[in-house]
Formats: structure tokens, sequence, C-alpha cells
């Protein structure tokens, strides 16, 4: 009888079973990707990723006889699963000048993102029917470097469309509490804003909302010239605090479900906290932009820094690192809203009138891990916040971790490799972005889509769709 060959010292657990791990690799051995640090469900360690059909079919250990077909990972790469970005707006069809599905999710896929949600707003016509979903869908068809799906509109008046755009596939619906900027998708007041989440509890989705409150944004001093504090005032904490108390009061009366888009305030902490801890399924997210930059920094004219709801002060920045680690805040995602950089309005700089967004689906990455890293964080804390996190809330169980079962999106990521950001570098449609210039860890080197290295040459991305829970 042949003895068994000896299972390396320092595994456990099945997930990593030595014997088991030999076995799959010889029998049908697919692309192996392998390194001294995968980022497992169990941590960051020595592992080999079994891939077959585009599935991880396998997560073994690092065997010290490298298989001719395995690719090696560099000694100071990690192996990260591709983070999923619930957050992006592409503006096609319709406003493809301002960005577009190529240049939008070419952009992804060089920062390691192998998974977007698309905005229903910006693009012409905006998704708040079937027909806009299908217009999308076919702007986006053989276009796409990663995977994408999209979410529904909510606005006044289209309430009996939101089950056909359920039925469809959208991962939930999207409202404004507060004037949105473009005239096709007009805000929600609490009559409607009360129906909507009625509607989404009856289909078991999710209500996502970018909650500034109008009628205290009204209220509210008008900015003037070109200074970022007149801007500042225009967007009070309070317009956060009041819509996210309204949010919360509807979803207890309902039972819906309900997600706080780009949570800028940390004023909005507490009462977040406590509705969770009431049993309230409620999620929330931030931004990079909101974690990276701080207020007092942000130059009079700087009208590449504005974005609603807008960049607050440095202390407030840390409160919201503090509501990430404590896991009030789920995700953080990029809000990627590009426009041609003449309507943010650079030579006049007057925040009243510039468009209000940030580019920066491709940088989201490094820019999330330099300020988690400075703070103590580790790479296991921004992969949860930026992959299983964001997959979660799209209900997305194959996307976001390298486990077996889950689609084989994977990145090689140099944490501690620098790099100063260049505009030109970028892939999204328009070079414009306030993180130009600013040094940055952690540079994307390859990514894979189901097990396919991204290239840039030719789109492979999917469209994705919301897939009914086995009871309903």
């Amino acid at each position: 009888m042949t003895a068994p060959e000896p299972r390396p010292a320092g595994l456990d657990g099945p997930a990593l079973h030595y014997v088991a791990y030999r076995e799959a690799t010889m029998a049908e051995p697919g692309l192996i990707v392998r390194g001294q640090r995968v980022l497992t469900p169990d941590g960051i360690r020595p592992a080999a990723v079994v891939i077959r059909g585009g599935e991880i079919a396998f997560v073994g250990p690092y065997d010290p006889v490298s298989p001719a077909h395995a690719i090696e990972l560099a000694a100071d790469e990690v192996l990260l699963p591709g983070l999923t970005d619930t957050h992006v707006h592409v503006n096609e069809p319709g406003r493809t000048r301002w960005e577009g599905f190529a240049s939008a999710t070419r952009a992804a896929a060089a920062g390691g993102i192998t998974t977007i949600i698309d905005m229903p707003l910006n693009s012409i016509p905006p998704t708040t029917d079937a027909a806009a979903l299908n217009a999308k869908r076919l702007s986006a068809r053989g276009q796409i470097h990663v995977d994408a799906g999209f979410w529904g509109g909510a606005v006044p008046g289209n309430a009996g469309q939101l089950g056909t755009l359920h039925e469809a596939g959208v991962f939930g619906f999207k409202c404004f509490l507060a004037d949105s900027g473009v005239p096709g998708f007009p805000l929600l007041d609490e009559s409607a804003l009360l129906q909507a989440l009625r509607e989404v509890a009856a289909y078991q989705t999710v209500l996502i909302v970018h909650a500034e409150d109008a009628a205290v944004l009204g209220r509210a001093a008008r900015p003037e010239g070109t200074t970022y504090a007149s801007f500042l005032r225009s967007r009070p904490d309070s317009a956060e605090t009041a819509a996210i108390a309204r949010v919360i009061r509807l979803a207890r009366e309902t039972g819906a479900r309900a997600h706080v888009l780009h949570l800028s305030s940390a004023e909005a902490v507490e009462m977040i906290a406590a509705a969770r801890a009431a049993g309230l399924p409620l999620t929330v997210e931030t931004c990079p932009h909101y974690l990276a930059f701080a207020a007092e920094e942000i130059p009079d004219g700087g009208t590449e820094f504005k974005c609603c709801p807008p960049i607050r002060s440095g202390a407030n920045r840390e409160r919201l690192w503090a509501a990430l680690g404590d896991g009030i805040i789920d995700c953080v995602v990029s809000d990627h809203s590009p426009c041609p950089p003449g309507l943010k309005l650079p030579e006049l700089g007057q925040f009243a009138a510039a468009w209000g967004g940030i580019s920066s689906v491709q940088i989201a990455l490094p820019v999330v891990w330099t300020q988690a890293r400075a703070r103590g964080y580790q790479l296991t804390d921004v992969i949860r916040w930026m992959a299983s996190g964001p997959a979660r809330l799209a209900g997305l169980p194959r996307k976001g971790r390298i486990a077996p079962g889950c689609d084989a999106d994977l990145v090689a990521f140099a944490p501690d490799e620098t790099f100063v950001v260049d505009p030109a570098k970028l892939f999204h449609r328009h070079p414009l972005t306030p993180y130009a210039g600013m040094s940055l860890s952690g540079v994307v080197r390859r990514t894979w889509l189901r097990g396919v290295p991204v290239s840039g040459d030719q789109p492979a991305g999917q469209l994705l769709a919301r897939k009914a829970p086995p009871d309903e």
C-alpha cells in the first residue's frame, strides 16, 4: 500500500484539505491561481484557487510543487475577490458623452471591480419602466468588461411600474427625497415614499434612498461665489438626518427593507445604529470621497470636489471611519458620477452652478486602502466593505468571496506599491477627478472575470438580473 502524502503543516479546516486538493487538481486541472497571500473567508493565507468553467471549484493549500498550468502571484501581491460596486452612474443611453458602458466598465476592471450595478438616472430615458430597462440592456450588450446589473427608479407616478421592473430583474429601486438635478427623475414626497416602501415590502426587495430632505435644503442658505464653505452651508447635516429619520419611521411602519445611499453626515450614525439594534432591516453605504477628503482642505473654486450630499469636516470623516469599524456602515461604493469637464465650470469655480458628482470607479480601492491602513484597518476589512458587503446588498451570493461555488472574479493586488494619480491614465471617459496628483498605496495588477483575464480588448462581461428567492 502506498503511504499517503504528508499534509503540509499549518493548514486546518476542510476548505484546505490537502488530499482533496491534490485529487481535484490531478483529476481535472483547470486553471489554478496561487500565492502566499490569498484572501479567503478564513483570512489571508497561502492557497491555490482551482477554477473550472468560470467558477471557483476548490480552494486548496499552497503546494510546494507548482503545477505547470498554475498562475503564480508575485511575492508582493495578494489575491482578492473582485469588488462589487453597487453605485455607478453609467449614463448610457442618452448621455454617453458623459460616460458609457465601455469606458465605465473598463475603468472598473482596471480598479479591481468585477461587478457594477448601474443607477437608474442620468441616462435618457431613466430606468423607471420596463422599456427603459430594455434600452439599458441593449446599450450595454457587447460593451461591458465586467458584469453589470441595474437598479430601477421609483419616481412620482410610476408605482404601477415597479412590479414589472421587479419581474424584469432589477436589483431594487432608487428614489430621491431632494431634487436629483435631472428633470426626468423627480423626488418622492412623504406620501409617494410611503407607497414605494409598501411596494418594496410586497416584492421583498430594497428601496435605496438619496437621503437629503428637500424642505431642509429649501430653508438653507443659498451658496454664493466660489467658496466651498458657502456650498457646505447650503447642504447642512440636518438635511441628511431629517431624511434618514423619515426613512426609518416609514420603513418601520411598512416593514420594508431600506438602504441609505452615500452617507456623508456622521450626525445620523446614532439613529441608524438604534434602528438596526431594534431589528429594522436598514443598511448604509458611504463613499471613498467622504473617507478621504475634508471640507477644510478643499480649495475655493475646486468644483471637482462638488457632490451631494457634500464632503464634510475632517472630524466628521473620522466619525464615519469609526462607524465603518463598528459595522454601522455596511459598505463603501464609488458613486462614480462623471460629466463632461465643462459642466464642472472650472473657469468660474462656482459651486452652485457646477454639476455635482465625483469620478472614482478606477481608483476607489487604492483610495480606501490608503486611508484604511493609515487608521489600522486590514485588507480583510476593506474587502468586507467593498466586495462581500455590496454583493450582499444586491443579493449576489456568487460575488465578493474566494470560495467554492463563487464566480472566479479575482484581483492580483500589490498593497504596498505606491503611485500618483495621473488622470491621463484613467479609463473612464473624462479624466477630471479630485484625486489628481494624490499619492496612493495599492496597485491592481491583474483582474480576472470568471477566470479570464480582463485585458480591455474583448468585452466579456455578462448582464445580471435579480434572482427570485426559492419561495417566491
